[in-house]
């Protein structure tokens, strides 16, 4: 199989090119590296990685004609500055219209595209959330620009399946709480936890779905998310364990803001049915499988999406 990824050299993009490959597929990785690592590909007789910006019109017209995938996986994405509007519209909507045009023109049978919970909204209103909740994607440029993305994945007419996701973690992650932790703790700097749950999927239970999907499975919208949640405490003390280190106190665990939601939890069960698909990855294991990444390859930089203020809540 030909499978175009976007932001292949990103969290997602990079591990499900690894496992595409090792299938024998033929994979393109599209990527500006403004998050993405070099480091995450690996060189493969199979993998050819072109350099270039999504919202770049011409350049995907002219990657598309030349690969002719049989199925795009949209895993890029604009979040390293959230206060940058417009590179999140050039991006996450122009970028995805440039994808969805260009893999139409070569008659691609399929898109594989990743949506942010945050479509439901900062404060949701039901746990779990099911697939017929109303959008609310005001809290953020990216939410707002990755929902009309989605929007126009759906408008297209393609078979598209789109993932809407958990907090996913492990190796390559470099956005959200874990890597935080782990440059704070290893920085010698002070950390605090908020008193609040979230959902986290580990990256490789993640591709197990996403490879389905590339494969055929399913159509339409779906959740990838454990259906559980865990504390931000408990993704904490998970990493204090991965590290072997001992704090002279306990960390503090600061009372949730009265607007923010204690828990944001997905309800997956279309998801296990249609793939028969759960998370077998245990939060402790994740965990010690990202710190050994973030030892061996380091971490330069972190990103969030969301303003500094709103970070503390997630």
């Amino acid at each position: 199989m030909k499978v175009l990824i976007t932001g292949g050299s990103g969290f997602i993009g990079s591990h499900l090119a690894d496992r595409l490959l090792a299938k024998n597929d033929q994979v393109l990785v599209i990527d500006n590296f403004n998050t993405g690592r070099r480091d995450n590909l690996k060189a493969h007789p199979n993998l050819d990685v072109v350099e270039q910006t999504i919202a770049n019109t011409a350049a995907m017209e002219q990657i598309f004609t030349r690969f002719k995938p049989d199925v795009v996986v949209h895993a890029a994405a604009s979040y390293k500055d959230p206060a940058n509007w417009i590179e999140d519209c050039q991006t996450n909507v122009l970028g995805t219209i440039n994808v969805i045009n260009a893999a139409k023109k070569v008659a691609c049978s399929r898109i594989v595209y990743f949506q942010t919970a945050l479509g439901y909204g900062l404060h949701p209103k039901e746990q779990p959330i099911t697939l017929t909740h109303s959008f609310d994607a005001r809290g953020s440029s990216y939410a707002i620009s990755k929902t009309a993305a989605e929007h126009y994945v759906e408008l297209s007419g393609l078979d598209f399946v789109s993932f809407r996701l958990a907090n996913a973690y492990g190796p390559r992650n470099i956005s959200g709480p874990l890597p935080t932790f782990y440059q704070r703790l290893t920085g010698n700097k002070a950390c605090f936890v908020m008193d609040t749950r979230r959902d986290f999927v580990y990256i490789q239970d993640l591709v197990d779905c996403v490879e389905k999907a590339v494969a055929g499975t399913g159509n339409g919208y779906y959740h990838i998310s454990s259906g559980s949640d865990y504390s931000i405490k408990e993704l904490f003390d998970a990493t204090i364990k991965a590290l072997n280190i001992q704090l002279e106190q306990e960390v503090e665990v600061r009372p949730r803001n009265p607007d923010d939601v204690f828990s944001i939890l997905l309800d997956p069960s279309r998801t296990k049915n249609d793939f028969a698909w759960q998370v077998s990855t245990s939060l402790v294991d994740g965990v010690k499988a990202a710190i050994e990444y973030y030892m061996h390859y380091g971490i330069d930089q972190t990103y969030t999406h969301l303003h500094v203020a709103e970070t503390e809540q997630v």
